[in-house]
């Protein structure tokens, strides 16, 4: 399998799976005497199939990802792990950044100043 074709099958399961949680809720509850609109069974068998078919291209996903390794000596595994801290630690920065940038509303002298205490353009 290519991997456009098992990254559209990924997604086709991810879409799946949510629609599947979508027809459990509205099927898990009906009132008294009523039918559901889908049996719960039915579906509960096509999301386990669906969870197993995710579940095996993640498997050959990370098998590849952990023995494919780069110029610098590295497993894909690990480059796709440092990138994921750099996105979080970049975002921490952002969001420090938008936090200490803040605009004075003061209308007199006597309402509170804030001030930075962090150096943004450092940041």
């Amino acid at each position: 399998m290519k991997l456009a074709e098992a990254l559209m099958n990924r997604a086709d399961c991810q879409k799946r799976i949510e629609q599947l949680k979508v027809r459990l809720n509205r099927s898990a509850k009906v009132q008294e005497g009523e039918h559901p609109p889908e049996e719960p069974k039915e579906l509960f068998q096509e999301l386990n199939d669906t969870l197993q078919e995710l579940e095996s291209l993640m498997i050959a996903f990370n098998r590849t990802n952990a023995q494919t390794v780069l110029h610098d000596r590295i497993t894909l595994a690990d480059a796709l792990a440092k990138r994921d801290i750099l996105a979080m630690r970049r975002t921490m920065i952002q969001e420090v950044i938008n936090a200490a940038a803040v605009k004075q509303d003061r209308y007199s002298r006597s309402e509170v100043k804030f001030i930075p205490k962090v150096h943004i353009a450092e940041l």
